[in-house]
């Protein structure tokens, strides 16, 4: 097991400065100047343009300025931001509880879905259920997701006005940030009406964020179903005359879930990638809108360390999945 860890830690430090080497060239082979972004047109002498240059390192060569990028990244300094002035890792774990927030609730309604949507059409392959959830999911997936959200949004709070279009609570709701997590805070709160404000504004972002993990969920669940079914255990469990409910669900199900947990660890970039869009459209303050505004000012530190950031989260999650699925079947450490 110790060998089979060292490989997937050995891996993880090439791919980590590859990510540190592809956040810092991501911002700047976008066109514009930051520094004009920054401080604008009007009023920028070229004295002050040139302080700022000489200020921000931008007359520095780009290999200088990479490697005092990622010895700043090793120290654990991913610099201040250049609108606001805060370190990034201020401003990355203050908003990184609302992203969190919403992938969890995305994640859950993906399971909640998808793994009962795998297994029923696992059960009944070729027939309608099967046809109909699996075509339901392929549309799921290739569904673009700020179509997807703005169909929602015109259906559900324009024509029937159930949900809110944007934000986290409503205006009429104010009390301390606690946790992070408005669900936990608004409950914190003891203010009537908080709580259900709350889960109204989850409501549609998680379904969206969510559609995508759902769809290949579903698809993972009834692959690994129909693999399990053909089983010769199986087999001996239908011939003692177990009930299918039983088989499906307790022995069948079980042992399909192995490649299933794999899938819903490695959703997380999804969830991640996803979060950009969706909380652009709905205005979550979260990582993804943070990073979006970020890259329209020109706000290199942020965008670079923003990158780095959701990228070695994703990067840990998929290390914590290898090393889980290697404990679990002792075949995976062998290779």
């Amino acid at each position: 097991m110790l060998r089979y860890l060292l490989s997937r830690l050995i891996t993880f430090v090439p791919t980590f400065i590859g990510v540190t080497l592809i956040s810092f060239a991501f911002i700047r082979v976008l066109p514009g100047d930051p520094i004009i972004v920054m401080a604008g047109e009007r009023g920028l002498t070229q004295e002050r343009y040139e302080e700022l240059v000489q200020r921000f390192g931008f007359d520095q060569p780009l290999w200088q300025q990479f490697w005092d990028y990622l010895t700043g990244v090793v120290q654990g300094d991913l610099g201040n931001s250049f609108v606001t002035n805060r370190p990034v890792w201020d401003e990355f774990f203050t908003l990184f509880p609302a992203t969190l927030e919403l992938s969890l609730c995305a994640i859950i309604f993906a399971m909640v879905l998808g793994i009962p949507a795998g297994v029923i059409a696992a059960v009944y392959r070729g027939k309608f259920f099967d046809r109909a959830l699996m075509s339901t999911a392929l549309v799921g997936y290739s569904m673009p997701i700020f179509w997807w959200a703005l169909l929602l949004i015109i259906v559900f709070s324009g024509w029937l006005g159930w949900t809110p279009v944007s934000g986290r609570i409503g205006l009429l709701y104010y009390f301390d940030d606690v946790t992070g997590f408005m669900l936990i805070d608004s409950l914190l709160s003891g203010q009537d009406g908080a709580f259900g404000s709350a889960v109204q504004h989850l409501i549609l972002p998680s379904i969206v964020l969510g559609t995508i993990p759902l769809a290949v969920i579903a698809r993972q669940t009834r692959s690994a179903m129909l693999e399990v079914l053909s089983e010769d255990y199986i087999r001996t469990a239908r011939a003692k005359g177990l009930s299918s409910g039983r088989v499906n669900g307790l022995h069948a199900l079980r042992n399909a879930m192995i490649p299933v947990i794999t899938v819903i660890g490695l959703s997380v970039g999804t969830l991640m990638a996803g979060a950009i869009l969706t909380e652009t459209i709905f205005s979550w303050p979260g990582i993804g809108k943070w990073m979006v505004d970020s890259i329209f000012r020109r706000d290199y530190p942020v965008v670079q360390g923003g990158l780095l950031l959701i990228a070695l989260i994703v990067m840990l999650v998929n290390l914590t999945v290898d090393v889980l699925y290697g404990l679990i079947n002792p075949k995976i450490r062998k290779r």
